[in-house]
């Protein structure tokens, strides 16, 4: 019952945040929102103390650039948070906004054309109040739509991210417990293996130390600059190999929410690791410093694996760490 709460209080936030239009923007999130709220977004926005902050900051300027704003969702559950032993709940919401991008957004020049911005979204819910909130969307996606995209081209595909293929992501019902910690059970498996595995030094595993956690035709959806890909061998070779080969002195720092329902999971970090530049990565030469990586993973289990992937990193942050700015040198190239 703890859940389907929170689930509602998240759902009539959203329902009537959707609905207000730029000027009301501020006045429903202040009212779903306790006094003390934090918000957390991708690069440019990071931290925001208050939901004021926050409505300025992001909400309001992406109203003003996509005409007709929509969400479509696709992915919608809660859980209690692994991380804390259960005592925080949290609600995630991931999809797509859609609109028409009728004027500048970033420094983006407008394309007038119905674009898409994938977002995952995680609430923290507390006495009928929501908290905090990460949202993670992919600006480096609307740059690719707007013709804009800054890096050389990904390993990956370039598709816009489905929904589960099972039609079944967004769990407005109740979920048997037993599901969910099945779920959790196999997805910190995973994490335990990946974390065993930056600790060795090995960068090219073999496919079966995926298939530990992994079903064979596992579809991974990542982030643009890195592209989607399909089954082990093809996630290695796009996106697993040339990620471990071109990091090194990789740290895992864990995570501020870890949770599941039914069988799916989700997770963000703020930052999840660390690591610094050995070799060319998605185009960048090998750097002197560490830098940060802002995660978001959230999975569908299917049987005893994992069968899909939805990732988002905030690339945006970690080139500007390197100091590489790709939304001021984009601004700079459109004259805006």
């Amino acid at each position: 019952m703890e859940l389907q709460k929170a689930k509602q209080i998240v759902r009539e936030y959203q329902d009537a945040f959707d609905r207000a239009g730029s000027a009301g923007l501020y006045d429903v999130l202040s009212d779903h929102a306790v006094p003390e709220y934090q918000w957390r977004g991708m690069h440019p926005f990071s931290d925001k103390d208050d939901a004021k902050h926050a409505v300025d900051a992001f909400w309001t300027p992406l109203h003003s650039a996509f005409h007709s704003l929509q969400r479509r969702e696709t992915i919608f559950f809660a859980g209690q948070n692994d991380v804390d032993d259960g005592s925080s709940t949290w609600v995630c919401s991931s999809g797509h906004f859609m609109g028409l991008f009728d004027e500048p957004w970033l420094g983006i020049r407008p394309n007038h054309k119905l674009t898409m911005l994938p977002y995952a979204e995680f609430h923290c819910v507390v006495d009928g109040k929501i908290k905090e909130t990460a949202f993670f969307c992919d600006i480096l996606s609307v740059m690719q739509q707007a013709d804009q995209y800054p890096l050389p081209p990904q390993m990956g595909s370039d598709i816009i991210k489905p929904g589960p293929k099972t039609n079944d992501g967004v769990q407005n019902e109740p979920v048997p417990p037993a599901e969910a910690s099945r779920t959790m059970q196999i997805l910190n498996q995973m994490i335990e293996d990946l974390d065993r595995l930056n600790k060795s030094g090995e960068d090219r595993c073999p496919p079966e130390y995926l298939a530990r956690s992994w079903h064979e035709d596992m579809a991974w959806y990542g982030p643009t600059g890195i592209g989607s890909t399909y089954t082990i061998e093809r996630y290695q070779q796009q996106h697993q190999y040339p990620f471990r080969e071109g990091l090194t002195d990789k740290v895992y720092n864990g995570h501020v929410a870890r949770f599941a329902e039914g069988n799916y999971a989700g997770f963000f970090g703020w930052p999840n690791l660390n690591n610094r530049l050995s070799g060319s990565f998605l185009g960048m030469p090998a750097g002197l410093g560490r830098s940060e990586m802002r995660v978001v993973d959230v999975y569908r289990r299917e049987g005893d694996r994992l069968s899909e992937n939805w990732v988002y990193i905030d690339l945006l942050h970690y080139f500007f760490v390197q100091g590489l700015d790709l939304l001021e040198r984009n601004r700079q190239m459109q004259g805006l």
